[in-house]
């Protein structure tokens, strides 16, 4: 089954889409009539999620990693060919070394490692996405975290690749103005990576991602200005 007219107007690459807060984006998306190419480094995870989604004529994934950047080439060149390109979610990003360390404690080469994925890697997307999304007055949702604003024992490398991000997100903003630019905080959520965060700690109360991900169709349907938002915020209003 091929991809239908509609589907072809709105296309988006969605990182980190094998799991987690990625996964229920890609499917909020699909349900919502977009084509979704999303990325993943696991090649059994991106099988389990095309399964679970049953199929999607919609979907299209690519094993890779973000830092590779033939791969984010082949992202853009992915999406550019089914359609207009007009959003792109960098929700992929590593933690950092765990238990997460005191800053006086952290390796600065593991900091740079960081910084590769949570940082360099969306900006890198989003230059090479840029053309087809400022073309098609589209969208750029980066996925944040409270850790780029507020000040967290053990939190530093993260919140500090997150604060870089959300710079880099704002300063778009005002270069690319066509473009509609917003960092995202999901909040606490329940993920393999907040479990990493917190060993051995029972995260059970924690939201669901497919509750936070319709915080991303809201962006999209909404009236909001470029910036910053909370998900529980942008689903209240």
């Amino acid at each position: 089954m091929g991809i239908d007219a509609a589907s072809k107007e709105r296309v988006a690459i969605v990182t980190g889409a094998s799991r987690g807060l990625g996964k229920a984006i890609a499917r909020c998306l699909l349900e919502a009539g977009w084509t979704v190419v999303g990325n993943g480094r696991d090649p059994s995870a991106l099988k389990e999620m095309r399964d679970q989604l049953n199929g999607h004529a919609q979907l299209r994934t690519l094993a890779g990693d973000i830092t590779n950047y033939p791969h984010l080439r082949s992202l853009v060149d992915t999406a550019e060919g089914l359609g207009c390109l007009r959003l792109v979610v960098n929700n992929a990003g590593a933690l950092g070394p765990t238990p997460l360390p005191r800053l006086a404690d952290l390796p600065t080469d593991a900091l740079e490692a960081l910084f590769r994925v949570n940082t360099i890697a969306p900006l890198r997307l989003i230059q090479l996405a840029l053309p087809s999304i400022s073309r098609h007055h589209g969208t750029i949702v980066n996925v944040s975290s409270d850790a780029a604003i507020e000040s967290y024992s053990g939190w530093g490398a993260y919140g500090t690749t997150k604060s870089a991000l959300e710079k880099l997100t704002s300063v778009f903003a005002i270069e690319s103005p066509e473009v509609r630019f917003y960092a995202l905080d999901p909040g606490d959520m329940r993920t393999d990576m907040q479990q990493a965060a917190c060993p051995g700690e029972d995260i059970s109360d924690r939201q669901d991602p497919v509750h936070v991900a319709p915080a991303v169709l809201r962006l999209l349907t909404g009236d909001f200005p470029p910036g910053r938002y909370k998900a529980n915020e942008v689903l209240a209003m």
